[in-house]
């Protein structure tokens, strides 16, 4: 059985933080699945004041929490503080008291842009972000499935991260050169970083799924979630009618199981 090494680089303590990313390097692992549940179950259950910062150019959680989305143009979503040093275009969600900096397609050129930059390139969002965190009890930043500038930027500005992973090889393979993004992070820009945890999703019962998180558990052992998110169609269907799992069905497994995990992590 391959191991794979322990690069953590220190744990959060649940109550020493209030600007969470959620990551991964592959895409599919349900990261923003995760990030809408969160911000939407800390508002909606819990009567938290909660943002969810949008920096993927796919825009899913911005698409599934305005109504408006489309009719936004690039000036009044997150491209105008990664790519213009604006303050944060904040926006009411359809969920009270959750309010979302969103996204836009124009993201995918912002990596680019980024490496020519000669400002501190890595802070941007968290220059912005810095003045307005007293207004929120949590914040949230949903990453892309890459570890450019975009993702080096939500952990500059973040106090931890949690680590979406699915069942699988590669999956769990990838997690080695994200722990190595954030300890480079860590070393030049944040030395605070901490990581919340790893969050094993989409289980199933399966060899694969079993066999993933044992391996999981057994090479970062306390720092995995007790809490597993299953593979659940309702939360796929949740995304297809643009509304989080509390609202779609807040029976299902997946909603109670993201109540769980909100217990575990937060509450």
């Amino acid at each position: 059985m391959l191991v794979w090494q322990n690069t953590l680089l220190g744990f959060c303590h649940q109550k020493e933080y209030m600007v969470i990313t959620v990551a991964t390097q592959k895409g599919g692992t349900g990261k923003t699945t995760t990030s809408i549940s969160l911000a939407a179950g800390l508002a909606k259950l819990h009567h938290k004041k909660v943002l969810l910062i949008d920096i993927d150019s796919q825009a899913n959680s911005s698409k599934v929490l305005l109504p408006d989305y489309r009719s936004l143009g690039s000036e009044q979503t997150i491209c105008s503080t990664l790519l213009n040093r604006y303050p944060l275009p904040i926006s009411p969600s359809s969920i009270p008291g959750l309010d979302i900096v969103p996204a836009h397609i124009l993201l995918s050129n912002a990596d680019v842009e980024l490496t020519t930059a000669k400002d501190h390139r890595e802070s941007r969002l968290k220059d912005q972000l810095d003045p307005i965190k007293a207004d929120y009890d949590f914040i949230l930043v949903d990453c892309p499935p890459a570890l450019g500038w975009l993702t080096i930027n939500a952990f500059t500005a973040s106090d931890c991260v949690l680590v979406v992973v699915e069942p699988g090889y590669f999956e769990l393979d990838s997690i080695v050169q994200l722990n190595k993004t954030l300890a480079e992070v860590r070393e030049f820009y944040h030395p605070q970083l901490k990581v919340l945890g790893y969050l094993f999703n989409k289980s199933d019962p399966t060899v694969n799924s079993r066999t993933s998180l044992q391996v999981l558990r057994q090479t970062y052992t306390d720092k995995v979630a007790k809490t597993v998110i299953p593979r659940n169609v309702d939360l796929k269907d949740a995304s297809f009618e643009r509304k989080d799992i509390f609202s779609y069905n807040p029976h299902s497994k997946g909603a109670l199981a993201y109540q769980k995990l909100i217990q575990e992590l937060f509450i």
